[in-house]
């Protein structure tokens, strides 16, 4: 047998996509992937640092797998690695430093055995290309972006990212029909700033999916997007598309003008919520998520009235928020009116809780509607039934009245019992 490893990936769908590709990259070069740290040779973390929270979890998590396996090779990668390598050097359950673009070709690396391997992704100009061969899913991601050339006051992520870097259309159109060959019905497009794709050589997002439409993949999903970013050319072209799933994540971060200037977002407000009632006007019940940072320096409580105010009265389904923090290096962290933990939490803690309202009152208005969903998982033993996902984003239960439903496409009429949702095939 071969030398074992454990891969935990924590953060965005970008990292989710990478954290295959090392997988891969290990498995074929003669690893096998194991269960848990006891069994292995190396624990490899692949870190996201969006939060100071997640740069503890990840300092835990390795803390974690020494103490499990005192004789493993514990190897940290990702964005904490890309900006606190130095930090990271200094700790004694660190073994291996690997910066972004390192992960993508693990195995090279691990073969060297070099404490710290991180490129300067901030004069990297070129994306790096990695093929994802996974065929044991419904759905997948595919990375069409990295990097970001904004410079929010908050964000640390272009420092751990570098500079905006798209893949060609050409390699991304023959790496979907691979997907589809291999009888994946859905992809998600996904990057660090995807609207930012194809600017470097006079694209544009809509380009590549015009590329896209004229692939046998049958159904898509685009990541997160500024505001700013969605025009009426793009929603014109997706409204259109018979393989579009009409699932939008808009990055607004704060619903007060003042707040978003302060931020760097130079969108406002009343824009966007217009913008959210056109793309409402297009879709029967899109889903339309959203990132929302709370207790912002300087963000009174008037601030974050009219933030929540704002949100509430938006036709947003849900809404992913979280507590502002403190990003080494950024210009918030500079700013003065630094607010206390428990004023954060208590903000976070409404939109949390209008979220949830939002997404029960949208699970309402699909009740009894029907709708396309990709049966993505095989009868659950507890339940006996499949468990599918709508163009819009919805998560149903169905019954296995045929004997296998696994990985098709069914018309469905969605019902709900016992504060779940079902869908009965048509």
């Amino acid at each position: 047998m071969g030398q074992t490893f454990v891969l935990k990936t924590m953060g965005c769908k970008a990292n989710q996509f990478e954290g295959g590709i090392i997988v891969e990259n290990l498995v074929n070069n003669g690893y096998e992937e194991v269960n848990a740290p006891a069994e292995a040779d190396f624990f490899i973390l692949n870190s996201c640092t969006v939060t100071h929270k997640s740069d503890n979890e990840a300092l835990y998590i390795l803390r974690n797998a020494k103490h499990e396996n005192p004789d493993i090779i514990n190897i940290i990668t990702g964005c904490v690695a890309q900006v606190k390598k130095e930090e990271l050097l200094s700790l004694d359950y660190v073994d291996m430093v690997l910066g972004n673009d390192e992960k993508l070709n693990i195995s090279q690396y691990l073969e060297d055995k070099k404490k710290c391997q991180v490129t300067d992704l901030m004069s990297k100009d070129d994306f790096t290309y990695a093929v994802l061969n996974d065929i044991y899913k419904t759905r997948i991601g595919l990375k069409i972006q990295d990097g970001c050339n904004s410079r929010c006051s908050y964000c640390v992520i272009p420092f751990a990212r570098g500079k905006s870097r798209s893949a060609n259309a050409g390699f991304l159109v023959n790496q979907i029909n691979i997907y589809a060959e291999h009888g994946y019905k859905e992809i998600m497009l996904t990057g660090i700033h995807i609207g930012q794709w194809g600017r470097e050589f006079g694209k544009s997002l809509i380009d590549l999916l015009k590329e896209i439409e004229k692939t046998d993949i049958p159904r898509y999903r685009i990541g997160s997007l500024n505001p700013s970013e969605i025009n009426a050319e793009l929603l014109d072209f997706l409204q259109a598309s018979e393989k579009f799933c009409p699932h939008f994540h808009l990055s607004l971060q704060s619903a007060c003008d003042k707040t978003l200037k302060a931020m760097n977002r130079f969108y406002k407000t009343e824009d966007y919520l217009a913008q959210i009632e056109n793309i409402q006007s297009r879709w029967k019940n899109p889903f339309l998520g959203s990132d929302i940072i709370v207790g912002f320096p300087g963000e009174t409580d008037e601030d974050f009235e009219i933030t929540y105010n704002n949100l509430k009265c938006s036709g947003l389904t849900q809404i992913h928020t979280f507590p502002y923090s403190v990003r080494e290096g950024t210009a918030a962290a500079r700013m003065q009116g630094q607010l206390p933990v428990d004023v954060k939490k208590k903000r976070a803690d409404l939109i949390k809780s209008l979220s949830m309202q939002k997404y029960a009152d949208f699970i309402k208005l699909n009740n009894g509607t029907k709708a396309e969903i990709l049966i993505e998982k095989r009868p659950d033993k507890k339940t006996g039934k499949y468990k599918g996902l709508t163009r819009n984003y919805l998560s149903l239960l169905v019954e296995p009245e045929i004997p296998d439903l696994f990985n098709t496409l069914q018309r469905v009429k969605i019902f709900e019992k016992d504060n779940k949702l079902y869908g009965q095939i048509l």
